[in-house]
């Protein structure tokens, strides 16, 4: 890094990013995750809320357990069973933090809380204190900072660096500030807390009105640095900061920022792939640094230009943001070697010689369907086979009938609990149909929110991508399945989604 300040980059897709709807992951897939962001130098990882359930708390452990490069953090509420249950959950962790939060606008604290501001004020500080026992390391967040009353922030803020807060979080919890605004707040908070000095300030900026990078870059003008985002602006509602373009917009405007990260950049796109392919929530074609288009040019007048000088119209060149990654890697001739080597190198880890032999059997079957072997599909490959763990429904046979004329019709066979069970149904199509014949035997009841298909890698014989949307009793889930047929993807998707829906639910979801 050169001689400019550090901004830190603390990632909380794992965290905030899995309160999209349906987007919960399991803590295999948040390890692949984990470990995808340390490859591109995340200062800080929040792997998730351990208090929230058994699940989330072996993940939060399990990354801990792996990570060594960058700090893993673990979110906990100003109660003592929280911080208790983050600390115990980040003991392996070379570098751990604790992020504990209690929200400080009047709002909130009269409607949600119960409590009174000085209630608050004096839990926020035992709850800093508490976290001490656990690490030297401990991050404090007004939750709601946006409408809290400035002298009382001020208040909290001194009180919690003075009890040990090493890094002070103001978030936008609700999305509801404007650029200059947040600016001038952080720059008033950083001017008027009288040990502003001894503490890394940090903002963290909802989407609800499209400003959330905006806000982010504007506290970071004002003396802010650690900004919190995820991958892909993944969220809550309309979403976080997105960590690419708060990246990309310090690194290309050297000009304007005093500060830059510690980021690779060339590992942006593949780990936007990955969480993207992980929580089923594609990339928009036209999403800054990530999306397909976002250095396509359709314009005669852009393209001319470009070609003459990529500088006319491209302000950074796409292989530094890692479009150029994707390369064929394996084929059809590849042996296991090179197949185990190419799965280290994306940071895959299989459990033992049979899950290899497993996904080894399953890449050379793909190889016989499409000739040449990506990444992504890669990806794809192993995140099927761990989609095939315990689940409870298994698709083993699917036929389908569709033409000019006739309605189409689909046979399949399911595997629940072990019974097999076969079925035949017609429906207005041949996905249609599939998903009528497994609803006939599964019966679940769940209504389609979302059926959405995306092309794994380029050509006509690219993998297709399936994601699926169910919804019952307001519960919500994304199921995911990949095949060169886009019917068996959309069964598979539909098959996956059915097994989460099975899967017991008891996460709380907090807001910061």
């Amino acid at each position: 890094m050169s001689n400019k300040e550090k901004l830190v980059i603390f990632d909380t897709t794992m965290r905030d990013g899995e309160q999209s709807p349906g987007a919960a992951m399991s803590k295999e897939e948040k390890l692949r995750i984990a470990k995808a962001l340390e490859r591109m130098r995340v200062d800080v990882i929040e792997a998730g809320f351990p208090i929230a359930s058994p699940g989330d708390f072996e993940a939060v452990q399990a990354v801990a357990e792996v990570v060594k490069d960058s700090t893993v953090c673990g979110l906990a509420r100003a109660l003592d069973k929280d911080i208790d249950r983050a600390g115990e959950a980040l003991k392996p962790a070379v570098s751990g933090r604790i992020h504990t939060f209690i929200a400080t606008s009047p709002i909130h604290m009269e409607q949600k809380l119960r409590m009174s501001p000085q209630q608050v004020f004096e839990q926020a500080v035992h709850a800093v204190k508490r976290a001490r026992n656990y690490t030297d390391d401990v991050e404090f967040s007004a939750e709601d900072a946006v409408r809290s009353d400035f002298d009382f922030l001020c208040r909290v803020f001194e009180a919690v660096i003075k009890a040990g807060a090493r890094t002070i979080n103001v978030p936008d919890t609700v999305g509801y500030s404007l650029p200059a605004l947040w600016g001038e707040r952080i720059k008033k908070l950083i001017e008027n807390v009288p040990n502003a000095d001894k503490v890394v300030w940090s903002t963290h900026c909802h989407n609800d009105l499209g400003m959330a990078v905006a806000n982010s870059l504007a506290a970071v003008m004002s003396g802010a640095r650690q900004v919190e985002c995820t991958i892909n602006g993944l969220g809550e509602r309309a979403g976080n900061a997105s960590l690419e373009e708060i990246v990309m917009a310090v690194k290309v405007r050297r000009d304007v920022f005093t500060c830059d990260t510690g980021i690779d950049t060339t590992l942006i796109v593949p780990t936007s792939k990955l969480v993207s392919q992980i929580t089923g929530y594609p990339v928009q074609p036209n999403k800054a640094v990530v999306g397909a288009n976002a250095f396509a040019h359709e314009s005669g007048i852009h393209q001319d230009g470009v070609l003459k000088s990529r500088e006319t119209y491209e302000i950074m060149r796409a292989q530094d943001v890692g479009w150029s990654t994707n390369k064929l890697t394996l084929g059809k001739l590849s042996g296991r070697n090179a197949f185990r080597a190419r799965l280290q190198e994306l940071g895959i880890q299989l459990d033992g010689e049979e899950a290899l032999n497993n996904a080894f059997a399953r890449f050379k079957e793909l190889a016989d369907k499409k000739s040449e072997i990506f990444d992504e599909d890669l990806q794809a490959l192993v995140s099927a086979a761990f989609q095939d763990e315990g689940e409870r429904i298994k698709l083993t046979y699917l036929r389908v009938c569709s033409e000019t004329g006739c309605t189409p019709e689909a046979q399949i066979t399911l595997t629940v609990d072990a019974k097999v069970r076969e079925v035949r149904s017609v429906g207005g199509g041949p996905v249609d149909a599939a998903f009528k014949a497994i609803e006939s035997v599964v019966q679940s009841g769940a209504q389609l929110l979302l059926y959405s298909v995306n092309n794994i890698t380029s050509g006509t014989d690219s993998q297709g991508e399936v994601t699926v949307r169910l919804e019952k009793g307001g519960r919500i889930v994304n199921g995911q399945g990949a095949d060169t047929d886009i019917v068996i993807a959309s069964a598979k998707a539909y098959v996956n989604a059915l097994n989460r829906m099975l899967e017991p639910l008891g996460k709380m979801h907090p807001q910061v």
